[in-house]
């Protein structure tokens, strides 16, 4: 627990006041998820920097920009609540886990990109520049955060 909090801290304020704020809900989510919490504050950082309330342009809503439709599938009753759009992002995260065979570079490729697209792309990360960045930034901020990269490709 420790050691997550030193590491956030060395990422930086946002990655720090992130886990201070949200450590409980965090650390729930991935543990009902099976995920481990810094894959989760990882993504986290990258998909909304922290901010319970970011929405993108194309619809995405709170911490872990979840799409309406999804939000709905996962159960999210209210997205812009930081527990209930955790939960959704960490289960969708691991469901995309299982979808491709433990491949944490394609699963987060999934997440950014859409699993159909994945899987249009043989189960590969699509040639999409923003979904490539994506995934190196979240892969190299899991690591950076003390995570383990065993799950995923040597080149995203």
């Amino acid at each position: 627990r420790q050691v997550l909090a030193r590491l956030a801290a060395v990422q930086g304020t946002a990655t720090a006041d992130t886990l201070a704020r949200y450590r409980p809900d965090i650390e729930q989510a991935a543990r009902d998820a099976g995920l481990d919490p810094a894959l989760v504050l990882a993504v986290v950082m990258e998909e909304s920097a922290g901010d319970p309330t970011a929405r993108s342009d194309r619809g995405a809503v709170g911490l872990m920009q979840l799409m309406p439709a999804t939000a709905r599938e996962l159960g999210v009753d209210d997205p812009l609540d930081p527990a209930q759009n955790l939960r959704g992002g960490a289960r969708y995260l691991a469901d995309m886990l299982q979808e491709f065979a433990g491949r944490l570079d394609v699963a987060l490729a999934a997440y950014n990109a859409g699993p159909g697209t994945v899987a249009r792309q043989g189960g590969r990360i699509p040639e999409y520049p923003e979904t490539r960045r994506y995934v190196k930034r979240v892969l190299t901020r899991y690591e950076n955060l003390g995570g383990g990269t065993q799950l995923a490709s040597p080149n995203p």
